[in-house]
């Protein structure tokens, strides 16, 4: 078997030629081809500074909301999550749902997302989530979690004792 050995940084060099380049170089692209998108066009951010406790087994709001108003219908609204709760209970399997709304739609619902697995005191959780919700709307969107607790002798505590996060939605325009 042959080796063949190339002469390091040097070893391929030359010129693409115009033609082959979209817009002439890889510096003056400003558009991608028809038909490609995931172009990240916006991103907004809103976090949970304040701590937040319900004992609720209805969904309630957190107060982590953001709002972003997509340029095109065709584009799609990239949802992440980051949430750290701290449930207060005596008793094992109790935990937190949490959903997410596009202004008063629910586009998804993970019944428990952050779960308890053993019993007596806190059990701090971190739950990160992502969703690509596809609103097909150039108008102000508003996007807001929610959650719930299992059973009515669990709490739920974000942002304070025993949760150690600070929760965030991050919104991002994707071209479509």
């Amino acid at each position: 078997m042959a080796i063949t050995r190339l002469g390091g940084a040097n070893a391929i060099s030359g010129t693409i030629p115009q033609g082959n380049i979209a817009n002439a170089s890889l510096g003056a692209v400003t558009a991608l081809p028809a038909g490609v998108g995931g172009k990240v066009l916006q991103v907004v951010q809103d976090t949970l500074t304040s701590a937040f406790e319900t004992t609720s087994t209805s969904y309630v709001d957190t107060g982590l909301t953001a709002s972003i108003t997509p340029s095109s219908t065709s584009n799609k609204i990239l949802i992440l999550l980051d949430m750290g709760t701290c449930t207060v209970s005596n008793n094992a399997n109790d935990g937190n749902g949490m959903q997410i709304l596009r202004d008063s739609t629910q586009i998804f619902e993970d019944t428990w997302f952050l779960y308890r697995l053993g019993d007596g005191g806190r059990q701090g959780n971190v739950g990160s989530f992502h969703h690509l919700d596809t609103p097909s709307s150039t108008s102000s969107l508003t996007y807001k979690v929610q959650t719930k607790c299992r059973t009515d002798q669990a709490g739920i505590n974000m942002n304070g004792s025993g949760s150690n996060t600070t929760a965030a939605i991050t919104l991002l325009e994707i071209a479509g």
